[in-house]
């Protein structure tokens, strides 16, 4: 083997010091979690060991002190270790898709499908965590956003017809206790609908009970997967797979893991009517500490600005996605309709006038 260069030694150390980072990161997520997901995280940080140990044959006696990780995996085992979340297996899930493994001739073949296999496993990972989440996570990012945007424009909308400061504030609180109350009943309704309708598309559990009693030879529950759409003989195959394990427990379970995706009701509206009053009132803060004219507007906006790059933000990283532009999105359509609207009360303000 030839002599490694002096630029091949730094990249090699580099990808040992973010192997044992990345390994350490699953560990500690391990260590907060149990059952099938703790055996998962352990042998991810196993195969970032083996990824481990293949740069220290090459790097031989040129390993030199141990290195710190990037500044990205040294974020996620900060994060790992303190919180252990779905935000960590998001932001882990990102970290696995940028290997640099494909386009590095040193890295073997093996290596590189690892990385993208590992991309893979935590993405189901996270995605047990968001589906955990999703009702109320959804009810409680959108009443905050629509809280912010929807206020924002409403204060931004009556400032520009110039109506007094007081009507402002007055104006602000109205939309605030309004939208939450509507936010928190539509977010009750549409949860709650969804339910019932999960419910009538479920199987009867009662049904459970009569499949070890059936005709093995007239397999009526053959029936069942056709009227969901299976070719017979699909169907006759599913049944007698059923049949053989006494009972349809895959299509049980799918039914809870629905329903605990979709969230309940009483806790979507929960979300939905604190978050966006939360949101709703900071567009009002400035008129509430006394700030009149464009000062209460520009604060109004700067403050609406940073909330909305953190909630966009933090989309960004459960959905896997960029964050940073996440998060400008959020600002741009934010900003684009309460600029809209403030326009719209100058126009509609100087007819009046």
């Amino acid at each position: 083997m030839a002599e490694p260069s002096a630029k091949d030694v730094k990249r090699w150390r580099r990808y040992l010091a973010d192997e044992r980072a990345e390994a350490a990161v699953y560990r500690d997520l391990a260590s907060r979690r149990t059952g099938e997901e703790r055996e998962i995280l352990l042998a991810l940080a196993d195969a970032e060991g083996r990824h481990e140990e293949h740069w220290r044959r090459l790097l031989g006696d040129r390993v030199g002190y141990p290195q710190p990780g990037s500044r990205r995996t040294r974020l996620l085992g900060l994060l790992a270790r303190r919180f252990g979340s779905v935000f960590v297996l998001a932001l882990a899930q990102r970290a696995e898709t940028r290997s640099p493994y494909a386009s590095d001739s040193d890295a073997t073949e093996a290596m590189t499908a690892d990385e993208q296999i590992h991309a893979e496993v935590v993405r189901a990972l996270a995605a047990r965590g968001r589906n955990r989440l999703s009702g109320t996570f959804r009810a409680a990012v959108f009443g905050a956003n629509d809280g912010l945007v929807s206020n924002l424009a409403l204060v931004l909308g009556i400032s520009g017809s110039g109506v007094s400061n007081h009507i402002v504030l007055v104006t602000g609180l109205a939309g605030l206790l309004a939208g939450a109350l509507s936010m928190g009943a539509g977010e009750y309704v549409s949860v709650r609908s969804q339910r019932e309708l999960l419910e009538a598309s479920s199987p009867d559990r009662s049904a459970r009970e009569a499949v070890q009693h059936l005709d093995v030879d007239a397999n009526e529950l053959a029936l069942v997967y056709r009227a969901r759409g299976m070719t017979p003989d699909e169907a006759e195959a599913r049944a007698s797979e059923v049949l053989r394990n006494l009972g349809p427990d895959d299509e049980m379970q799918s039914s809870v893991d629905a329903h605990e995706a979709v969230g309940t009701g009483l806790g979507a509206a929960s979300a939905s009517f604190c978050f966006f009053a939360s949101g709703a009132v900071i567009p009002v803060l400035p008129y509430l500490f006394g700030l009149e004219g464009y000062v209460a507007l520009v604060v109004a906006s700067v403050l609406v600005g940073i909330a909305l790059l953190g909630t966009g933000a933090v989309v960004g990283l459960l959905s896997g996605g960029p964050p940073v532009k996440r998060a400008l999105r959020q600002l741009a359509i934010g900003y684009g309709a309460a600029g809209a609207t403030y326009l719209l009360g100058m126009v509609f303000g100087g007819g009046a006038g």
